[in-house]
């Protein structure tokens, strides 16, 4: 049965010349079927989709990494906790300076600031005040994480999805054409090409939607992973400056209190 189908198609093809409906993507866009078109415009808005979720992490990435190297400036050159806490309250697209902000602000929550005066108890065990500011932390460092990630998932959908839609409209159109070429009782090029080509559009479209969706999401997924280490180097560092301010301070406390005592 095959044989004879393509036998026919041959045949037609010497008898007829194929006849397309348009000279353009556009023109078989618009001459597809309207489970095609609807097809499209799925693949249309998910590709729109992803062009945004693209162009919005881009600029917020590289705006989080251009905020966080002028924080890094500041927090070298700061004079103390409290007027770096204030300085960065500019720089709200840095994921480090909302992790430090997260745990100074933690830090002046339980009311033990360094630059209190009451840090005596703190130069022995420090780890009693900074197991709060730690849980702080790592909990900002959950919600920077987040706000990287969102919308991603987008990316990945249409990436792994989009060629199956696209698959789905074109062997829909497909079974079109054969539907036509058995109304018409005759496997003629000029029923069966046009319904194939506008057919074979949809998964072109997939593919145009997918391609861009899949690199995009494995490169923000690589500078997210990147941002995350950064937290994870810069909030260790943080405690341990934190413990080391806090007994640095408790000891001058004490030496006070043995001088006063004297």
């Amino acid at each position: 049965m095959v044989v004879q189908l393509l036998s026919g198609i041959a045949f037609a093809a010497d008898q007829a010349p194929y006849q397309r409906t348009g000279d353009t993507v556009v023109d078989m866009i618009f001459n597809a079927g309207p489970m095609v078109k609807f097809v499209l415009l799925v693949l249309l808005g998910l590709s729109i989709g992803c062009w945004c979720v693209i162009l919005l992490k881009y600029r917020l990435i590289r705006r989080a990494n251009r905020e966080s190297a002028d924080f890094i400036g500041l927090f070298r050159q700061r004079k103390n906790y409290s007027a770096l806490y204030k300085e960065s309250d500019r720089l709200e697209d840095s994921h480090l300076a909302q992790i430090f902000r997260v745990g100074y602000a933690e830090l002046n929550r339980v009311g033990k600031s360094l630059e209190s005066k009451n840090l005596v108890e703190l130069s022995v065990n420090p780890e009693v005040l900074l197991e709060n500011v730690e849980r702080a932390i790592v909990g900002g460092m959950t919600a920077e994480r987040q706000r990287f990630e969102r919308f991603l998932p987008l990316l990945a959908t249409t990436g792994s999805t989009a060629p199956f839609i696209g698959l789905f409209g074109t062997v829909w159109g497909i079974m079109t054409s054969f539907q036509q070429i058995g109304l018409k009782g005759a496997a003629n090029l000029a029923v069966v090409a046009p319904g194939i080509s506008e057919a074979l559009v949809a998964t072109a479209i997939g593919l145009a939607a997918a391609i861009p969706a899949v690199v995009a999401f494995n490169h923000f997924s690589t500078k997210i992973r990147a941002i995350d280490s950064e937290m994870s180097h810069f909030s260790a560092d943080l405690l341990n400056m934190l413990k080391r301010d806090l007994m640095r301070k408790g000891r001058q406390e004490e030496a006070l209190a043995a001088a006063a005592q004297e």
